[in-house]
């Protein structure tokens, strides 16, 4: 099957069509594979502000200081305050033994630039039938604490940093509880960068970023 190349995205947020951007950008880059997906060294790019919008990736030319965009002198706005890996919580049990290996060695990269790091948990209407027949349900459903425990024991992850959420599938109009989980999740997200933005302005040497931006 012939690889589909991925770009690497930023999106502004608007409340409605009229109105101003509002004040957070969220990034998506391609995801991890076991044979190739992204290079842990253009995850220290991406965390330090380098990789442009609309970098194409190529997994045989791997982004460099000499590619195409390049941002060298990248400012705070540039970088990313707060990592999040998407997984399907219907399939986490059997993901291989090789893709954990690769996440894992991405986040020690991440651990370097003290960036948080959070996991987006999917499809966990399909861990849990109640869940399924009501998504209120989630916070009290015991098959879906024991799947937050368990990744966040793998991850390395405080169990707040993971954030279980329902995929838009089947459903034609927007749901109040999908929404919910969404901005939930999302509000913990924004909460994380703040504290990453206070502890870089309170001490910008001790994460790490400038060295992670002069790595190839």
């Amino acid at each position: 099957m012939e690889y589909s190349y991925k770009k690497y995205r930023m999106y502004q947020v608007r409340s409605s069509a009229s109105s101003k951007p509002l004040p957070f950008r969220l990034c998506d880059t391609r995801g991890l594979e076991e044979a190739q997906g992204l290079d842990s060294h253009e995850v220290s790019f991406m965390i330090g502000g380098n990789l442009p919008d609309g970098y194409q990736f190529n997994p045989s030319v791997p982004f460099s200081m000499e590619a195409p965009g390049y941002i060298k002198a990248s400012s705070v706005k540039d970088m990313i305050h707060c990592i999040a890996f998407v997984l399907d919580g219907s399939t986490f049990d059997v993901l291989p033994e090789k893709m954990l290996e690769k996440m894992k060695a991405i986040q020690a990269k991440m651990n370097q630039s003290s960036v948080p790091q959070v996991v987006l948990l999917t499809n966990v209407d399909k861990v849990c039938h109640n869940v399924e027949k009501d998504l209120s349900f989630i916070f009290k459903s015991g098959l879906i604490s024991n799947l937050v425990d368990k990744v966040s024991q793998v991850m390395g992850l405080p169990r707040g940093h993971v954030l279980p959420i329902k995929n838009y599938e089947k459903e034609l109009e927007l749901d109040i509880n999908i929404n919910i989980l969404s901005l939930l999740a999302l509000r913990q997200i924004l909460r994380f960068s703040q504290d990453f933005l206070f502890n870089f302005l309170d001490n910008p040497d001790r994460l790490g970023i400038h060295k992670l931006e002069m790595k190839k």
